[in-house]
């Protein structure tokens, strides 16, 4: 009966000292572009840059055989702002909204600490007319869970560290860990999440009467949106969920014994925004502007000092992890070749009657 008693105060021991992690899920400011510069008509290099490097990915070696290398050496992309999609609604996808809707770098003011920093702006164009609409501020890609930590140079080019497998370390999307080996967070990934307690969003709000939900993916695949509130006030503000169905207390908690080996981390990666607009509200241009999104949450597994190496022996964990990175590749890299099928295909040629194409045949008759 002791040992009974002695082994359910363990038990709760563990489960209270699981408590109240807290995380960056992203950070808009750790997305800023810092390498690779856009060039101009003369294809000259300009001051503005175009790339996240910390977000980096390649996706020629998925592309296939058909391309030349100077074109497998331009497929690359990343989480640079203004990478980022904004999805609109079936019934709102005429070429007016689509063409004005945009996300694109922000600096907000000395704000944020005293430092001006990076944010994500957003423009959607719903509707003028009254009906209902929404639109998802989204990544440019499915944020890899497991993509292993890796050098990028000034090019782009990723160089992977060795030893490191976005597995049994911190992945490239956790962030870079820190003197404690902790990954530092806020590029859209955070592992061992069990319940969630409470997501936090700090967003602009320019009075507009819309609502905001966040979306979040987990380790299966379930995205869940998460309604924050609405955006009709003035400036920066923080809109919180409390998890309702969070129980606080331990002995009220359904308590159950799993085996500890061999199971895989849970983790939430984020999936983007979604904001609802009402048919009876003003349509027409939306602005926003996101700082970041933090979570606090219970671990799921709790880091304790193992007798045994069970995964350096066995290595389940990591064949089965290695199966779903290499699926995330192949999901993001087949999506970016089309995109890229389909930027080569567009037409360069300035409009008839435009003031770019009259210059042009100025410039041919001299």
């Amino acid at each position: 009966m002791k040992r009974m008693l002695a082994f359910a105060a363990i038990v709760l021991f563990l489960a209270g000292s699981v408590f109240a992690e807290e995380a960056v899920l992203i950070d808009f400011g750790k997305l800023k572009a810092d390498i690779i510069p856009e060039t101009d008509d003369q294809g000259n290099a300009t001051e503005k840059m175009t790339q996240n490097r910390q977000t980096m990915m390649d996706y020629a070696n998925v592309a296939g055989t058909s391309f030349k290398p100077e074109d497998l050496e331009v497929m690359k992309t990343s989480l640079a702002i203004a990478n980022w999609d904004i999805v609109l609604a079936s019934s709102s996808r005429n070429v007016t909204n689509l063409v004005l809707s945009k996300a694109a770098e922000a600096t907000s003011k000395a704000y944020w600490g005293g430092e001006a920093s990076t944010v994500l702006g957003v423009r959607v164009h719903f509707p003028v007319e009254p009906w209902n609409s929404w639109a998802i501020i989204k990544p440019p890609f499915d944020i890899p869970a497991y993509e292993p930590q890796a050098d990028v140079d000034d090019e782009g080019n990723i160089t992977e560290r060795e030893g490191q497998d976005g597995i049994t370390q911190s992945s490239r999307f956790e962030g870079e860990a820190d003197d404690n080996g902790r990954p530092t967070h806020g590029y859209g990934v955070v592992k061992n999440v069990g319940t969630i307690k409470s997501v936090a969003v700090w967003a602009y709000g320019l009075n507009f009467p819309h609502g905001l939900f966040t979306i979040l993916i987990d380790n299966q695949g379930n995205e869940k949106e998460i309604f924050m509130g609405y955006l009709q006030y003035d400036g920066w503000g923080q809109l919180i969920w409390n998890n309702p169905a969070y129980v606080q207390e331990v002995r009220n908690r359904d308590l159950r014994l799993y085996p500890l080996y061999p199971t895989s981390t849970p983790f939430v990666k984020f999936g983007g925004f979604r904001v609802q607009r009402d048919a009876a509200k003003e349509g027409g241009d939306f602005i926003t502007y996101f700082k970041d999104v933090q979570i606090i949450y219970d671990k799921a597994v709790l880091d304790t000092d193992r007798d045994i190496d069970d995964e350096g022996l066995w290595k389940i964990i990591y064949d089965r992890e290695t199966e779903k990175k290499r699926w995330e590749m192949q999901q993001f890299g087949h999506n970016q070749v089309m995109r890229y099928i389909d930027r080569q295909k567009q037409a360069t040629e300035a409009p008839f009657g435009s003031p770019e194409r009259r210059q042009q045949e100025q410039e041919q008759q001299q």
